[in-house]
């Protein structure tokens, strides 16, 4: 009978001409099983790869496991007496079955981490609508509302809580929750980002007009973030809806992005964002396709502008709800059941605040709404508020490079995406 011994990465390797002993817990590794044991001695040798893809190998003298930078290589490892040995992706360790002493080559290949759009596409998109929570907007399918796709091609995350967590701006083996961010979708090779919660004043470099305080009456009971205040902020405090002069978009491109670093900002495209916005009727009692075409594909001012972060549009904040949704208005003068109030539980965008879109209202409206700019309501509905006398929740949004490469991570909150 075979018998499993799991050599973790804290095994420490020590190096003996091209013969390795290990040891655990400064002593040597022994299987017991009944009246007899198996030793481990003098059986292991490590072999790197020279460069990605050159299929030469050496002899390492490192006295433990690599850590990062190289993959295990099952096609090549072998033991000279027939033991077996495999990588266990659970624990994160090399495993071998042994039933005699042996003499082992443990191979690692230069690992070559794939683009990280390119892995959410070839790895976790299936080709079924869906499935993983995800879907592609090519404008067509067979589930329900598939004829509400965007058609623009992108790779959208959609329903109550999809594995679609990234870690952004540390590399702390356990991520901070002020640094998860989520996927919004894939859009022409970009990943997409908003920040999971709520930003601070202290990350975005403006103090904060209002907070909401928990325990305290201006606290918001529908909240589900991990915040106990939340800093509030005007879109514009000068009072005009235009995003380029918007001193929330000032402070997001200088405060908060020079606050993430040069290491992780250079990670960020300069994206060109689509800010001309439209009416209130267009905006408000439209579903998410017809919405995503007013806000994105025939805006009423064909207006954009160029920067970095941005916020949410209300498309995104639309599609990010189940695909059964989609079909909903924003909002309906029929009640709660007929808009996306009905939807918070199923949307993992809803946050429980007050959000600040990117999305100005249109002048066609009325000639006073020079200063307004959407947002999502408490209760899960589209409106809109004063850009200066009103102050709002606010969570960046972005684009990454399209060539930000997959480390690892299943893109759950306790295991999220890691990139570079």
């Amino acid at each position: 009978m075979k018998k499993k011994l799991i050599l973790t990465i804290s095994i420490v390797l020590v190096f003996a001409l091209t013969m390795f002993i290990a040891m655990q817990n400064d002593e040597r590794v022994i299987y017991e099983s009944g009246v007899h044991s198996i030793e481990v001695a003098d059986a292991f040798a490590m072999m790197y790869e020279t460069e990605f893809g050159s299929g030469e190998y050496v002899v390492s003298d490192d006295t433990t496991w690599p850590l990062e930078g190289y993959v295990f290589n099952a096609e090549l490892s072998r033991c000279e007496n027939g033991s077996t040995l495999y990588w266990d992706e659970e624990t994160q360790s090399v495993m071998m079955e042994a039933n005699v002493s042996d003499k082992c080559y443990i191979y690692f290949d230069v690992y070559d981490p794939p683009v990280l759009s390119n892995y959410i596409i070839s790895e976790v998109y299936t080709g079924i609508d869906g499935e993983n929570g995800l879907y592609y907007h090519d404008g067509t399918g067979t589930y329900i509302n598939a004829d509400q796709e965007a058609g623009d091609n992108s790779y959208r995350y959609a329903g109550a809580n999809p594995n679609n967590y990234v870690c952004f701006g540390t590399d702390e083996e356990v991520c901070p929750t002020d640094n998860l961010y989520r996927i919004i979708g894939i859009f022409e090779n970009e990943i997409k980002l908003i920040k999971n919660d709520y930003l601070t004043e202290d990350s975005l470099g403006v103090v904060s007009v209002y907070n909401n305080v928990q325990g305290e009456s201006s606290w918001i009971n529908t909240y589900r973030g991990q915040l106990n205040i939340i800093n509030n902020f005007y879109w514009n405090s000068n009072g005009n809806n235009s995003w380029s002069d918007s001193t929330l978009n000032n402070a997001l491109n200088n405060g908060y992005l020079n606050g993430i670093g040069n290491e992780w900002s250079n990670l960020i495209a300069e994206h060109t964002w689509t800010v001309g916005g439209n009416t209130y009727d267009n905006i408000l009692y439209s579903n998410a396709k017809t919405v995503y075409e007013y806000e994105i594909t025939n805006p009423v001012e064909n207006t954009s502008y160029s920067n970095k972060i941005g916020l949410m549009y209300i498309s995104d904040y639309l599609y990010s709800a189940d695909s059964s949704y989609w079909n909903y208005p924003g909002y309906s003068t029929s009640g709660a059941d007929y808009d996306y109030r009905s939807a918070i539980d199923y949307n993992w965008m809803y946050l429980g605040g007050y959000d600040w879109t990117i999305t100005r209202r249109s002048t066609l409206d009325y000639s006073d709404v020079t200063n307004y700019a959407y947002r999502i309501h408490t209760a899960g509905y589209v409106g809109s508020d004063n850009v200066g006398t009103v102050v709002l929740s606010v969570r960046p949004t972005f684009y990454l490079n399209s060539d930000v490469r997959y480390i690892s991570g299943t893109g759950t909150q306790s295991n999220p995406y890691r990139i570079a």
